[in-house]
């Protein structure tokens, strides 16, 4: 059988050939030839993967999706009148599982990197996001069955019509064929009016055979507008970043003009999915983590660095993909020193990102950072990797690092005719040549009127360096007129000198690396990372939260219903609330052991049970979830020792060694059981120390 990592990165090879070829506008002949291997290589790549699959541990899909809803983690949103797709609410264990996974972000992130944190606003105005290039690139172009009134995608109707009429109609000649397919290539890149003639051309109807309206602009950012007027549209933000680059200005007065810096923002993302699958993997509402940082184009070199450069990584490279489809284990430090990862910075935020996600309870060997192809990156992208976890649909990317050089602060400085710069003091002074500009700006006034400004800024910024102005300065005096910034400017709307000019400082546009963080994905991945099934006993499952992350850290018990154990348990609650340790009291006729098993359900990392010893001697039982041993200790001590598990300044096996361990209450007891009741004492035997019931 062949190797399904080596077909992997054919298949990966194929795919990059197949994009290149399209851009580089190939002859269709060639294009469909290749996508068609493409596609056959992909089905065979897709056996492998399966018989791959069946020898590795497979999550019981089931019984997880029935623990999720059960126990209420996930549920559809607006359930009781049939549900939205790609909507969700998140139950009471969600939530707190995914505040605490965000408060760890902030700490990990934020706070130990003086990051600055923002808070911007969801609606986003129209011109912000078509500056950003959000409004041309998120445009699919739909059309709408007259009948049912279900919508399609027009350049995909045309591609499958295209197909469909070739396939059944094997004497047709080539020069026919090679127009039909020239205009297939071009489906996605047609104006509504154009595909709405070839939609009539090539006769396509709907599944049902119902005629299409005209075609319309479908947008996958969802559209508003402010205020009563409607005049001003909006969208619900498709990204948080955009709120932080607008802001770059006041970000880098506010930290008094020091790069490198960085910023960051935690909030929502909208996406109006066009047929969302795969529960929280794909949705319409996201919870997003993002932070954009700022340094010199020059000098991406971090500080903090050293205390990450051993720090191992599994990286999946560009070369890699196109050659042996296999990872690759090896330090950051390595990555960097080689230039498979392209600088510190990039570096450090990789390394940081993969102990995040090994703090909050990952699997390591289900994460790797997968590097994008040169044919996947945006053009003014210099590096580009995703932090990819494994789960049972396959590697899922969770999180973006992208090294996005200068180009959103250039784009937004250009559209507002600000300045989004930094400034950098140099070593000694420097003598440079310029252009000294004297405006006429009246002239200017009169030609450009509320545009004068855009003008005059362009002039000024070409004149600090003669270098650049001279070749302009030629042709205004050669033509009288020239063009700079996209104005026609003449000879008598300014004057020029070229003087020597001592500086002291130099002013740059920031390179940007934006590490992003998709919440709900890693919320998920962890969920399937943390569930599994006791040995033996496939109705018990359980979720194997680490306790820093768990939303609910302790459960606390009575042994049986009794009144003198309900104060015990009132104070044990109060203590636990004072050093903020969520807790849950379940007092209800269940057994032991099945409260225990509920506990286990929702992660709950340990339980205390108070009994009859509890009220003569003051002591608890403490049980850890993941091994079931349970030690005896001091009410007084019981507090203490979950504060520091829950902050992992201690460990289960810690406390063990200091406290031993007794056995708990029956783990397997049946609801109605007749069980012992009554004190319970310590008895010593050859295999340890238990707890036992004192016969009546």
């Amino acid at each position: 059988m062949a190797d399904a990592d080596e077909y992997g990165a054919q298949v990966t090879k194929q795919g990059s050939l197949v994009r290149q070829l399209k851009k580089d506008g190939a002859e269709p002949e060639k294009i469909k030839a290749e996508v068609d291997k493409l596609k056959s290589m992909k089905g065979e790549l897709e056996k492998l993967l399966k018989a791959q699959s069946a020898s590795e541990p497979q999550l019981n899909r089931a019984a997880f999706d029935q623990m999720l809803v059960r126990k209420f983690f996930v549920v559809p949103s607006f359930e009781i009148h049939g549900g939205v797709a790609g909507l969700f609410d998140l139950g009471p264990p969600a939530c707190g599982l995914k505040a605490n996974i965000l408060n760890m972000w902030r700490e990990h992130f934020v706070l130990q990197e003086n990051m600055l944190e923002m808070d911007c606003t969801n609606l986003t105005p129209h011109n912000v996001l078509k500056t950003s290039g959000h409004v041309d690139r998120f445009t699919d172009l739909m059309v709408k069955d007259d009948v049912t009134g279900v919508c399609a995608r027009a350049d995909k109707l045309l591609e499958d019509a295209i197909d469909h009429l070739i396939d059944n109609n094997p004497t047709m000649s080539q020069a026919e064929k090679d127009e039909h397919l020239l205009i297939q290539r071009q489906a996605d890149a047609y104006k509504p009016e154009e595909i709405d003639v070839l939609l009539k051309k090539y006769d396509v109807k709907s599944p049902e055979g119902n005629p299409f309206g005209a075609s319309f602009p479908f947008n996958l950012m969802f559209k508003t507008t402010i205020g009563p007027e409607g005049t001003s549209d909006a969208y619900l933000r498709p990204e948080t970043a955009q709120g932080l680059f607008v802001n770059f200005k006041r970000l880098v007065e506010y930290n008094a003009g020091k790069l490198p810096f960085a910023a960051a923002q935690i909030g929502l993302g909208f996406r109006n999915e066009i047929s969302p699958k795969g529960g929280l993997l794909r949705v319409r509402e996201f919870c997003m983590a993002e932070i954009e940082h700022f340094c010199d184009p020059n000098d991406k070199a971090y500080p903090r660095f050293e205390l990450v450069k051993d720090k191992v990584l599994t990286l999946f490279s560009s070369d890699n993909q196109l050659s042996t489809g296999k990872t690759e284990q090896m330090t950051i430090g390595e990555a960097v020193g080689k230039k498979m990862v392209d600088n510190e910075t990039l570096g450090f935020f990789l390394a940081r990102t993969q102990i995040f996600c090994e703090r909050i309870g990952m699997d390591p060997a289900r994460i790797r950072f997968r590097q994008h192809l040169k044919t996947e990156m945006a053009h003014y992208a210099c590096d580009c990797w995703d932090l990819e976890v494994k789960t049972s649909y396959g590697w899922m990317e969770c999180a973006g690092h992208a090294d996005r050089s200068a180009y959103d602060l250039t784009v937004h400085a250009k559209a507002t005719n600000t300045d989004l710069v930094a400034t950098k003091m140099l070593s000694k002074p420097q003598t440079v040549e310029i252009a000294k500009i004297k405006l006429n700006r009246k002239q200017l006034g009169m030609v450009f009127k509320a545009e004068q400004r855009a003008v005059a800024n362009a002039i000024d910024d070409l004149a600090q360096s003669w270098a650049n102005f001279e070749p302009f300065a030629a042709k205004l005096e050669a033509d009288g007129k020239a063009e700079i910034a996209g104005f026609e400017v003449t000879k008598d709307m300014f004057s020029y000198e070229k003087k020597n000019k001592t500086i002291h400082e130099v002013k740059y546009t920031p390179s940007v690396i934006e590490p992003s963080f998709g919440i709900g994905r890693i919320l998920y991945s962890l969920l399937e990372h943390c569930f599994d099934i006791r040995e033996n006993d496939e109705q018990r499952t359980f979720l194997k939260f680490k306790p820093v992350v768990a939303p609910i850290k302790v459960a606390v018990l009575a042994l049986q219903k009794d009144k003198q154990f309900e104060p015990i348990i009132s104070d044990l609650k109060a203590s636990l609330m004072d050093l903020n340790l969520s807790s849950r009291i379940d007092d209800s006729t269940a057994s032991l052991g099945k409260r225990y098993a509920r506990a286990d359900e929702v992660g709950i990392p340990f339980a205390i049970t108070v009994d009859f010893d509890t009220v003569s001697s003051s002591t608890v039982t403490l049980r850890d979830r993941d091994t079931m041993q349970q030690i005896r200790a001091k009410i007084s001590d019981i507090v203490g020792l979950l504060k520091a598990l829950c902050t992992e300044k201690m460990v289960w096996e810690d406390v063990v060694a200091k406290y031993g361990l007794v056995a708990g209450a029956d783990e397997e007891g049946e609801e109605g059981e007749k069980k012992p009741q009554g004190k319970t004492f310590i008895q010593s035997t050859g295999r340890g120390r238990f707890s036992r019931p004192t016969v009546v």
